[in-house]
C-alpha cells in the first residue's frame, strides 16, 4: 500500500530533485551516472579507488564509452561529483550499486564486493530511500543478502520505509548503437511498491524500462541472457572442432546456415570466452543449483567445452608450424589482440592470457600487439605490446590473430607474414585457401 514516504519519494524522482548516489564507478557505474546526470539529476559517484576518483573530478573519463568531453561538462555543470567517502550516502535518496561480482577460483561467486557495499550502504540507510543492486549475482541474492542486511537498520520496513529492487546491468562495452540509455532495463523489487518507485526511478533517465513481479524474476532474466549466448557459443565451438576433424570449413557451414531467415541465430566459433558476463554468469546459476542438488548439465557442458578452446587454438598454432618443419618451441609468435572482443580495452577473462600462457609453456617466444593494451601483467609473466607491429608481423614464424580488432589491416599483415592462424575468420575471403593461412 502507497504511504507518504512512497508518495514524497515518487514526487521527488518525477521531479529528478532526488540526491542520486552511484556506488561503483567502473564500465557499468559510470555511464549509468552519466544517463542520470543527462537527465537532471545530480550524482555523486562513490568509488573506494582514489584514482578514478581524481579522474573524474578533473573532467576525464577512463571508461571507452564515456568521451572526455561529456565527463567534463557534467563535472563543470555540477551534475556529477566523485568521492571516496560513504557518508555521501547520507543525503541519498536513490542509490544504485554497481560493484563486481567475480568467480572465484573454485567457481563460487565472490560476492564480497555486494557485501562490502551493502555494509557501508546500511549506516546511512534511512526512510524514502531507494536502492538498486545491478550487479550480476544468482536469484535470491538481492532478497537473502542485501535485504537481510539493511533489514536490521532501525527497524527499517522493506516497501514502506524504504525500497529495494534488483535491475541487471546489459553494457556492451564498444558498442554504439545499444548504449546504457536506449537498451531496455529491466527491473524487479522485492514489493510492488518497489518495483514501482525503481522503475519509476530509471524510467526518469532510460528510453525504456521493463517491470517484473520480482528481484529473482530479474535476476533470473539475467543469468539467462548469457547462458543462451555462453551455450550457443560452446555448440559453435564444438562444430569447430567437429568440422576440423572432418575437413570441413566451418566458417563457410556458419554463413551458409545464416541464410535461413527464420529458425537459426548466427554464432560464431573463437579461440575461447572472454569478458565480464558470458564465462561467468552461467556458473552463478550452476553454483545455485548445486546447493539444490540439481546439475546444470547444459551450462557444465558448455563451460568445458568452451575452456578448452584455447588449447584448440593452441593446437593449430602448433600443427600449422609443424606443417611448414618448424617446432613451437623456440617458434617467435606474434599474437594480434589481447582484449577479449574487438576495439575495446577490457582484458577481462579474455582468452588471448591463456592462449599466450599455454604457447610460453610450450616454449615458444611470444610477443602480442594490441592498439587498445599496452601491456598485460598475468600470472607469472609481463608482456609490453610491440611498437613496430609490421616488422614483427616480418620477423614472426606465426601470427596468431586472437582478437579482430577492425584497425588492423589485414591485407597488409597477409601480405607480410609468413604463416597466419586466424582464430576469428578476420581476413575473410582472402584468408580461405591461402598458402600461408590456417582458419580455426
Amino acid at each position: 500500500m502507497e504511504n507518504s514516504t512512497f508518495t514524497e519519494l515518487m514526487t521527488k524522482l518525477e521531479q529528478r530533485t532526488a540526491r542520486v548516489v552511484v556506488l561503483g564507478l567502473g564500465y557499468v557505474g559510470l555511464p549509468l551516472a552519466t544517463v542520470f546526470c543527462e537527465a537532471g539529476f545530480r550524482v555523486v559517484g562513490i568509488d573506494p579507488v582514489e584514482e578514478k576518483v581524481n579522474e573524474i573530478n578533473s573532467g576525464r573519463s577512463y571508461v571507452l564509452d564515456i568521451p572526455d568531453e561529456q565527463v567534463d561538462r557534467l563535472v563543470k555543470s555540477g551534475l556529477l561529483s566523485a568521492t571516496t567517502d560513504f557518508s555521501a550516502l547520507k543525503d541519498a535518496d536513490a542509490v544504485s550499486i554497481c560493484v563486481p561480482t567475480p568467480l572465484r577460483k573454485t567457481g563460487d561467486p565472490d560476492l564480497s564486493f555486494i557485501v562490502s557495499a551493502t555494509e557501508s550502504l546500511a549506516p546511512y540507510l534511512h526512510k524514502g530511500m531507494v536502492v538498486v543492486l545491478e550487479s550480476s549475482t544468482y536469484p535470491g541474492t538481492t532478497r537473502e543478502l542485501v535485504l537481510t542486511r539493511l533489514c536490521e537498520v532501525g527497524g527499517l520496513q522493506v516497501g514502506k520505509d524504504f525500497f529495494l529492487a534488483f535491475s541487471p546491468e546489459r553494457v556492451d562495452p564498444g558498442r554504439k548503437d545499444w548504449t546504457t540509455y536506449n537498451t531496455p532495463k529491466v527491473v524487479g523489487g522485492i514489493t510492488s511498491a518497489c518495483t514501482k518507485i525503481s522503475a519509476a526511478w530509471y524510467g526518469q533517465a532510460l528510453k525504456t524500462v521493463v517491470p517484473v513481479t520480482s528481484t529473482e524474476v530479474a535476476e533470473m532474466a539475467k543469468l539467462l541472457e548469457n547462458t543462451f549466448r555462453m551455450i550457443n557459443i560452446g555448440l559453435v565451438n564444438e562444430l569447430a572442432i567437429m568440422c576440423d576433424r572432418l575437413g570441413i570449413d566451418v566458417w563457410e557451414v556458419i554463413e551458409a546456415a545464416a541464410t535461413k531467415p527464420f529458425g537459426f541465430m548466427k554464432f560464431t566459433p573463437g579461440p575461447g570466452l572472454g569478458g565480464h558476463c558470458i564465462p561467468i554468469d552461467p556458473l552463478y546459476l550452476s553454483w545455485k543449483l548445486r546447493s539444490l542438488n540439481y546439475n546444470a548439465r547444459f551450462i557444465e557442458l558448455a563451460s568445458e567445452i568452451n575452456t578448452n578452446m584455447p588449447r584448440f587454438a593452441l593446437g593449430k598454432i602448433q600443427d600449422a608450424l609443424n606443417d611448414r618443419g618448424k617446432p613451437l618451441k623456440g617458434s617467435r609468435v606474434l599474437v594480434l589482440g589481447v582484449a577479449y572482443k574487438p576495439d575495446i580495452d577490457d582484458l577481462r577473462e579474455s582468452p588471448a592470457l591463456d592462449v599466450i600462457g599455454l604457447l610460453r609453456k610450450k616454449g615458444a617466444q611470444v610477443s602480442y600487439h594490441d592498439p587498445y593494451i599496452p601491456a598485460i601483467s598475468h600470472d607469472d609473466w609481463t608482456l609490453q605490446s610491440v611498437e613496430d607491429l609490421m616488422a614483427q608481423v616480418k620477423t614472426a614464424d606465426c601470427v596468431a590473430v586472437i582478437t579482430n580488432h577492425s584497425s588492423y589491416d589485414y591485407p597488409a599483415i597477409l601480405e607480410t607474414a609468413s604463416l597466419i592462424v586466424d582464430t576469428r575468420n578476420a581476413l575473410g575471403n582472402m584468408g580461405r585457401d591461402h598458402p600461408k593461412v590456417v582458419r580455426l
